[in-house]
């Protein structure tokens, strides 16, 4: 990745949530793979945190806030999810897709 080139992809996440950013397959192409897996990465905890944001059930602004940003980020995901199918390339490590079993030892 060259200087130039250089991306904070979770400012880029951010901005997606908060519509600045759209994500179409365009924007998809300047992007090398390593890139688009972070940039997943980062999707992914930012909808994560939208979610645990509290809000006032009264207030509607919020709410409203709140899901066009979780909207956005689903849409992201999704174009992201299908242009990754489209040009084979793996979103995950293949040690994030074992999975442990657990045993439970208690009584």
């Amino acid at each position: 990745m060259s200087a130039e080139g250089l991306r904070n992809m979770k400012a880029v996440a951010s901005d997606i949530s908060d519509g600045f950013v759209t994500v179409n397959p365009i924007f998809l192409k300047t992007l090398n793979p390593e890139e688009i897996k972070t940039l997943n990465y980062f999707l992914t905890r930012k909808q994560n945190e939208i979610r645990i944001e509290p809000f006032a059930a009264n207030d509607l602004s919020a709410i409203r806030n709140k899901s066009m940003r979780l909207q956005r980020i689903s849409l992201a995901l999704t174009v992201i999810k299908n242009y990754a199918k489209a040009k084979k390339l793996p979103l995950q490590n293949k040690e994030n897709k074992t999975t442990k079993k657990r045993v439970f030892t208690g009584t």
